[in-house]
């Protein structure tokens, strides 16, 4: 049997506690060893060493570190053997030049997870929480921590509850178990056993780490501490959680491999070509071809590809940032372009999780009241528009009311019961304060509320009259009412209740909590001695308040743009059915084409197929577990949707970890559901998701933009380095016919400076068009498709025969080697810098003004000087074997490769060829 079927007495028995004295030392100490610490396990953080490691596990990185280690082995033999000292010189520059390119990659990534960890680290409490315990008979605080099984504890207003406990004495215990069960409402604690199997929610004799009082007092018995707590088994659910990968991390992997089968075959065919070429097989032949087989598997892979990913995707995590959006991990950028389910808790994260009165009815009159959560500020006016007077319904709702609002620096505290919270509110949008009143009233007794009675009531005494104020459960109330206030006349009739019981049922049809207010007069001697069955009948029921936790504003608008984008919201809350469908409709997640609303009663009887038949065409789950939640998420994945989690309690952590990107609430989420998360919501905003989701998108078309332009280069380096292989078969005045159209180190370099640093400025890039209309983008397309592809084998090709060509033309004019490579060196580089204004856009050139990103301009025009330089300075003609040309000659390489993409994007602009 579990511990809320017990007595209290068996209880004490079974963890063998001295309800007077608590435990003693020994009985700490063996409890302690015997049911562990109170701390719920966390997964061990990884070790800075292993964060840095894990960047050099992708696959490209691999592929680079084999570039590197071929010309570490060039250099060995080239140096030590042939005692070639110039050549095995250009093989070492090689191999530092790709492995500080691995390197800086590297450092970007480590330096991104590091940051979003102490981020989140900043946001955790800075402090242990302290607990009343008695023990050897002593009252005292401990820190929550050092708690065990079997220790008594005392909790009051305000306090957190730090472990799962028994209740065995309440006084009007009412706590707060929102983390828990997704419901803002406190909830009445009593010490009665329960013969009954029931829901967390129902276990009235039962407390839940995590939790907090809200009103009155109790004395408990720890049943559960750590690991064993209900925290502790949400624990273990995120711990069982696999990580996944995300959308890009899937696609680019998908791409490395090709690019890596291509980049094995090329070597291999140039190590062929090398050899027929030079007519035998030697190792003189072989290493004699190896700097051109080293070229080409630098050229035939997107070098920059992991640290432009890391830069562009870092700039997507600035973007998110200043957005009031933490990222926790770079790839999680992208992962939100792709979304295209969002799951969202209803508390907290839809709803301002703050009570607040919208309607009610009074004196026979309906008033509206706006103005939402616990700000007072607001107005309240009848269906006439007139303003409110005073009434006994206000006076009663304030009086017969433990809440208090404080204003600090401008911000509104408020302490108590939720829903007391909100009619003090109320009271103080109408101008009627607590402290004003008592001025000329005096409360001289409090009968407070029990769930038997469902009621609360105070004896108010003014001058020399006495008067009850009653509050509680309509249908309480009603039944206790004599009279009923309509009109500032008394009417006791059938049709006067049930014009009372109908304003509930509308309200309850509007998911609006219903609490109702009465009063009558007194005599001083039922005021001082009458007992609560005495007091509490033959009411006047004055009023009928409408009670809900209202949508946040902003979340209307987020979720029309998100349905525009062709991104779903769903609502998956532990709320009540009813409830859940009103907010939802609100807020326009639940129309009457879904499905109605499906309860966690419900996923409890189907399989998992049968589940997957269902989430397609549900918009609103309610009154449902973290497992529940789980097992929606991962069968909106079976059917191939990228779905993000949104939540802030306990209760949400297992659904954010099961996600494809968990969305946490930063300043009313709890701290397990944070650790959980990929992207943290600084300002609580729903409204921060979907400006997240449009950075994302943004980013993924900048990070196509860039694949479109990188391998354009790849494909023209490697097109011009096979041409000379296979062509330049004879020596062209002082071309000798083994040298290479390119050196690995020229391609490195522009791979590295003249290719990646504009790349990473189209990560600054706005989106071309209006990006949140368009569909979520397939996660298992390629990045290349739509034509992209054929885009990118044209404009490459194009771009390879002109860099080959003025090889070609720089040997027949006379030029030696190193003029020549150089000559082909600045036609690739130029050729490139102005295809990066074609890569940004989706039609052409003549589409979007190259200005519109300045960062992309100043970057070309560095890339450009910076190459033109490293022909001029002495120490780079050395290490990458370039030479000073003439300015007739520099003038051309400038602007003649501009014109390849300026005729290609004009002839598509012409003709509308899609696949150009």
């Amino acid at each position: 049997m579990e511990f809320y079927q017990q007595t209290v007495k068996n209880t004490l028995g079974i963890l063998l506690t001295d309800e007077r004295k608590g435990l003693n030392n020994n009985q700490v100490e063996a409890n302690r060893t015997k049911y562990g610490a109170n701390i719920i396990p966390q997964k061990k953080e990884d070790s800075y060493i292993k964060i840095f490691l894990k960047n050099f596990s992708e696959p490209i990185v691999i592929v680079l570190l084999g570039a590197a280690l071929l010309s570490f082995i060039s250099y060995y033999y080239t140096h030590f053997v042939e005692k070639s000292m110039g050549h095995g010189s250009e093989s070492l520059y090689e191999a530092i030049a790709i492995l500080l390119l691995i390197f800086i990659n590297a450092v970007l990534g480590f330096w991104q997870e590091i940051s979003a960890r102490k981020s989140l680290n900043a946001l955790k409490e800075m402090n242990s929480r302290y607990t009343n315990v008695l023990r050897d008979g002593i009252w005292s605080k401990i820190r929550s921590q050092d708690l065990v099984v079997g220790d008594i504890i005392k909790s009051e207003v305000g306090d957190f509850i730090e472990a799962d406990v028994r209740w065995i004495e309440t006084s009007e215990l009412q706590v707060i178990e929102t983390h828990l069960t997704g419901e803002p409402d406190s909830i009445n604690k009593d010490t009665e056993e329960i013969t009954t199997t029931v829901d967390i929610g129902d276990r009235s004799n039962m407390g839940y780490s995590g939790s907090i009082v809200a009103n009155g007092q109790g004395i408990a018995i720890i049943v559960g501490t750590g690991e064993h707590t209900e925290l502790g088994h949400i624990a273990e659910l995120i711990q069982s959680v696999e990580g996944k990968k995300t959308p890009l991390q899937n696609t680019i992997n998908k791409l490395t491999k090709t690019l890596m089968m291509i980049s094995l075959g090329v070597v291999l065919v140039s190590l062929v070509f090398g050899i027929i070429k030079s007519g035998s097989i030697s190792i003189d032949s072989m290493t004699s071809t190896l700097s051109t087989s080293i070229a080409l598997a630098v050229a035939s892979i997107p070098d920059a590809l992991p640290a432009v990913l890391s830069i562009v995707l870092t700039i997507g995590a600035t973007k998110m940032a200043r957005k009031n959006g933490l990222i926790k991990s770079l790839s999680s950028v992208e992962t939100l372009g792709a979304t295209s389910y969002i799951c969202s808790d209803k508390t907290g994260t839809l709803t301002k999780n703050e009570m607040t009165v919208v309607k009610y009815y009074d004196n026979g009159i309906e008033y509206d009241v706006s103005g939402l959560g616990y700000s007072p500020e607001g107005e309240i006016k009848d269906v006439n528009n007139d303003v409110l007077m005073n009434s006994e319904f206000l006076i009663g709702s304030v009086l017969c009311n433990d809440s208090t609002i404080e204003s600090v620096n401008g911000k509104y505290k408020t302490f108590g019961n939720p829903t007391e919270i909100a009619l003090n509110v109320l009271g103080q949008k109408a101008g009627m304060f607590k402290n004003e009143l008592l001025k000329s009233r005096e409360i001289i007794r409090t009968l407070p509320f029990t769930s038997n009675r469902k009621m609360m009531s105070v004896i108010v005494k003014k001058q020399d009259e006495y008067f009850i104020y009653t509050k509680g459960a309509p249908e309480i109330l009603i039944e206790h009412g004599k009279s009923f206030l309509l009109k500032n006349s008394l009417d006791s009739s059938l049709h006067a209740k049930d014009s009372f019981i109908k304003v509930v049922d509308y309200y309850a049809s509007k998911a609006l909590r219903t609490l109702a207010v009465g009063y009558r007069k007194l005599s001083a001697e039922e005021a001082i001695n009458a007992n609560i069955q005495d007091l509490e009948c033959n009411l006047i029921i004055s009023g009928i308040a409408g009670i809900i936790d209202p949508p946040r504003e902003e979340v209307r608008t987020s979720v029309e743009i998100l349905k525009k984008s062709n991104i779903k919201v769903v609502m998956i809350t532990g709320d009540h059915a009813k409830t859940a469908q009103a907010i939802a409709t609100d807020l326009g997640i639940f129309s009457e084409k879904n499905d109605g609303v499906f309860k966690g009663s419900d996923i409890e009887k189907l399989t998992d197929d049968q589940l997957f038949e269902k989430v397609l065409t549900t918009s609103v789950y309610a009154r449902v577990s973290p497992e529940h939640k789980q097992r929606v998420v991962k069968q909106l994945q079976r059917h191939g949707e990228i779905v993000a989690m949104t939540g802030d309690g306990v209760n949400d952590a297992p659904a954010l970890r099961a996600a494809d990107i968990g969305i946490a609430m930063g300043i009313t989420g709890s701290e397990i559901t944070k650790d959980s998360a990929d992207l943290i919501l600084l300002d609580d905003k729903f409204t921060t998701i979907e400006k997240s989701v449009e950075i994302g998108r943004t980013i993924f078309s900048n990070i196509k933009n860039f694949m479109r332009h990188e391998l354009t280069t790849n494909i023209a380096e490697v097109l011009s380095l096979f041409l000379g292989l296979i062509f330049f078969t004879t020596q062209i005045k002082e071309v000798g016919v083994s040298t290479p159209t390119l050196t690995a180190l020229m391609i490195l370099w522009v791979n590295m400076v003249s290719d990646a640093i504009p790349s990473f400025s189209l990560g600054y890039d706005v989106a071309e068009s209006n990006i949140m209309e368009e569909k979520p983008r397939d996660p298992k397309a390629s990045i290349l498709a739509n034509y992209t592809w054929s885009r990118v084998l044209i404009r490459g090709i194009v771009m390879g025969f002109a860099v080959y060509f003025a090889f070609v033309w720089a040997a027949q004019y006379g030029m030696n080697s190193n003029q020549a490579q150089t000559v082909a060196f600045l036609t690739l580089v130029f050729g490139q810098l102005w295809h990066v204004f074609d890569a940004r856009c989706s039609k052409t050139i003549y589409r979007r003004n190259p200005f519109g990103n300045k960062k992309l301009v100043l970057a070309v025009m560095f890339a450009g000087i910076s190459s033109i330089l490293v022909t001029v300075i002495p120490f780079f003609n050395t290490v990458m074997g370039t030479e000073r040309l003439s300015f007739i000659v520099y003038t051309m390489v400038v602007f003649l490769p501009a014109l390849p993409t300026l005729i290609l994007s004009g002839v598509k602009e012409i003709f509308d060829i899609k696949i150009w």
